[in-house]
């Protein structure tokens, strides 16, 4: 799976729409179209595979509710090896799918049925924020930022360790380190990360922010049960504790 972008101002939006139901595949590429947006269709996990493997995508609208591999297990497939954003079709409102969606890295999800305007609107808001639109001035020029064995790279949004092997970092992932990174050695409450790692936009909730840190403590090999690189401050938030370099 590749991960550069192929959006330009003059090309078409590369969307995946995987879908068991063939009629709401042709529904979403006949409407998306209207809006400058190509989407091909795949009704399941091979045929997702296969797609990605033959071409680079902008965005993945993923159906939880898939028959064989669901699409947790999919979308947990597609964030180990790339960063494409993933927006997640559910016909369950519950919580706790919800909480699941995003621990897997999914960024963003739309509970059936939906409006189709808001499906637009939403794929617009994960691609700014994927694109860097939450992203402050500081972090702009997009040079490289070190911290212990680690190294971030805001141009290429590239965690990369101290053997030189590269982490996949979710769209949220990435812009939770970043506030980190920017914030170091200072308490951050889940207000804050909430608007800065995830942005305003989106329909988030303290926990989602406990677990995203979790994924994240995850991807830097921070042990869980007495982590090094981001400490929980009791009834505060959290705190980054590693000297960062340019």
């Amino acid at each position: 799976m590749r991960m550069e972008s192929t959006a330009t101002a003059s090309a078409p939006l590369q969307l995946l729409v995987v879908d068991d139901d063939t009629q709401i595949r042709t529904m979403l590429a006949d409407y998306l179209s209207t809006f400058g947006m190509a989407a091909d269709g795949a009704e399941g996990g091979a045929a997702m595979r296969a797609a990605m493997a033959g071409k680079t995508y902008d965005l993945v609208i993923l159906d939880l509710s898939l028959p064989g591999e669901n699409g947790l297990a999919l979308c947990r497939e597609i964030r180990e090896q790339s960063d494409t954003p993933v927006i997640m079709l559910t016909a369950r409102a519950e919580l706790a799918d919800r909480v699941v969606g995003l621990e897997v890295g999914a960024d963003d999800y739309v509970t059936k049925p939906f409006e189709m305007r808001e499906l637009v609107a939403r794929i617009h808001t994960v691609l700014r924020r994927s694109q860097g639109g939450q992203r402050r001035p500081a972090a702009a020029a997009g040079h490289e930022l070190r911290f212990g064995a680690w190294r971030l790279n805001t141009t290429l949004r590239q965690l990369v360790d101290g053997e030189d092997t590269v982490v996949p970092l979710s769209n949220a992932e990435f812009r939770l380190l970043l506030t980190f990174i920017e914030h170091p050695h200072r308490v951050l409450d889940r207000e804050l990360l909430i608007n800065q790692a995830r942005g305003r936009d989106l329909d988030v909730f303290d926990r989602s922010i406990d677990l995203l840190v979790s994924r994240l403590r995850q991807k830097l090999r921070d042990d869980p049960r007495d982590p090094v690189l981001i400490r929980t401050v009791r009834g505060e938030g959290y705190v980054f504790t590693a000297n960062v370099e340019s």
